[in-house]
């Protein structure tokens, strides 16, 4: 694996934080917007994670162009952003401005604990690409002085 592997590695994996953390952020502030109806009704969100292979191109045997993919992976990619099938919480709440003709209040489907879990784990995964970008930085910094 070069050097440069490392950095297309790491800056995925900084980037499928980045988006894990802002869906994570905003299911967070939108955790108690009340609805009258389900369809209106906030649902919490996650990334979808894949890993990305390397693929390289090889003439086959009828001398044309065909690509193989490596089994090594090359960083993480974003698939989508899917939201969670949870049910929603419904709670009685008749005085509520938006209770619906029945009384009911709808709530999104955000577990507030799951979420700052996941916000703390993306974080430090972040923190973690950022390490190992500097460290293969300084490895390059030192490979380059060797001549010297």
């Amino acid at each position: 694996m070069s050097l440069s592997n490392v950095f297309d590695i790491a800056g995925s994996g900084m980037n499928a934080q980045s988006i894990r953390i802002n869906t994570t952020a905003s299911n967070i502030a939108n955790a108690e917007s009340a609805s009258s109806s389900v369809d209106e009704t906030y649902r919490a969100r996650k990334p979808w994670f894949a890993v990305m292979h390397k693929t390289f191109m090889e003439v086959n045997a009828n001398n044309e162009f065909q690509s193989i993919e490596d089994g090594t992976g090359a960083g993480v990619q974003v698939m989508g952003i899917v939201e969670k099938d949870a049910p929603l919480q419904q709670r009685f709440q008749p005085d509520h401005p938006m209770a619906n003709e029945d009384g009911y209040v709808y709530y999104p489907n955000v577990n507030i604990v799951e979420e700052m879990t996941d916000m703390m784990s993306s974080s430090r995964s972040y923190q973690m690409n950022v390490e190992v970008l500097k460290t293969a930085k300084q490895m390059l910094q030192r490979t380059l002085t060797l001549g010297q």
